[in-house]
């Protein structure tokens, strides 16, 4: 296999696909249903990555998400999406280099066997790895040790990793995530008084543009909330003309990643879940996973969101003389994939490949062997 790594990140929102040892990927497509196709058809067209072959506008993919909260619950789906990749937007054929998988850390056991299943089965690819986005966070920063929070569209998860074994005790999860805060943005807009009032079918694509360009962290929610000279307002211009001006919802909208019952979800918030997956790390392993505390995630950029999370847990570990070190790098909602970019092309990678002929020996299940 002297060919370089291909590298696919499936999320909630968007799946990225490109070539081990680059910087980004060469490929980003929504997470969504496409019109049906097959691999062994689209090795024989090639086709150009459009908003057709997408499945934009096309009345035979109705858009519906294959991927929730990071586990794949429609699996011919996701073959649409793997095989637009390569073949549309890499234009590469599968069966000529190894493949890193990302695997998030609320998938089923089963989901690795099935991956293993299509890849070796339909694309015929020679090896394959598939990896807990925790880790492949962590690597992104040249670290195998460390506390992995991610804050993405679909899940988020924390995940504390010592010398590159998952601690699975140690992994929580949180079902806030981009969607949810969409959808939260949304009804804050709708309850507040406007002149002229908001229409209530506000298209996703505004009130997304809302949360990404307006919107912050709060170091310290009550009072911002009590305190009128906190609520910076900004006012916004829709695509269709319309100004919105928002204050509060500045950063009442991020806070459900700290206080899930504001969703009426009854779960610790990202902080209290990073404090508890640290607790169950070994003594020996504690002050290097608080000091390599790595964020990503596209819910993770929202500005003030690396030093909440740092004095959230910073209150909670206080006079325990531990040092914490958040790290936050500017394109962290790439973070996973640059991981597993990173991992898939170094030397000592070769020996955590799972080969197709291994696969044909022992069988999908050999994947719970092969992959930590």
């Amino acid at each position: 296999m002297a060919k370089g790594a291909v590298v696919i990140d499936n999320g909630s929102c968007f799946t990225r696909a490109g070539l081990a040892g680059e910087d980004k990927p060469r490929s980003v497509l929504k997470t969504a249903s496409m019109p049906p196709t097959c691999p062994a058809v689209m090795r024989e067209t090639q086709c150009p990555l459009t908003a057709t072959c997408c499945g934009v506008g096309s009345a035979r993919a109705p858009k519906t998400h294959p991927l929730r909260h990071g586990v794949i619950t429609d699996w011919e789906a996701m073959e649409n999406v793997w095989s637009h990749l390569f073949f549309c937007g890499l234009r590469l054929s599968p069966e000529e280099r190894p493949l890193l998988m990302t695997d998030s850390p609320s998938c089923p056991t089963t989901n690795r066997e099935k991956v293993a299943e299509v890849f070796f089965e339909a694309f015929g690819v020679p090896a394959l790895h598939v990896a807990n986005t925790g880790l492949l966070s962590l690597c992104s920063w040249g670290r195998v040790t460390g506390l992995a929070v991610e804050a993405g569209a679909g899940v988020s998860h924390v995940t504390s990793i010592c010398a590159g074994q998952i601690c699975k005790e140690a992994t929580y999860r949180l079902d806030v995530a981009g969607f949810s805060l969409s959808k939260h943005m949304h009804n804050l807009l709708l309850s507040r008084a406007q002149d002229p009032p908001l229409p209530s079918a506000l298209p996703k694509a505004t009130v997304t543009q809302l949360k990404k360009q307006c919107c912050y962290v709060s170091m310290d929610y009550e009072r911002d909330l009590c305190d009128k000279a906190h609520q910076v307002p900004v006012g916004i211009q829709t695509p269709d003309g319309q100004w919105i001006t928002l204050d509060k919802e500045r950063f009442c909208c991020p806070e459900p990643l700290f206080q899930p019952k504001l969703l009426d979800q009854d779960s610790p918030g990202l902080h209290l879940l990073a404090f508890q997956s640290f607790q169950k790390v070994p003594d020996e392993c504690k002050g290097d996973v608080l000091g390599n505390t790595v964020l990503s995630g596209g819910s993770s950029l929202f500005p003030c969101f690396p030093e909440r999370v740092c004095a959230e847990l910073d209150a909670l570990l206080h006079g325990k003389g531990y040092r914490i070190k958040v790290l936050a790098a500017p394109k962290r909602s790439l973070a996973v994939w640059a991981g597993g970019s990173i991992a898939a092309s170094l030397k000592s990678f070769r020996h955590m490949w799972l080969r197709k002929r291994e696969y044909q020996e022992c069988g999908a299940a050999h994947v719970h062997k092969k992959f930590n």
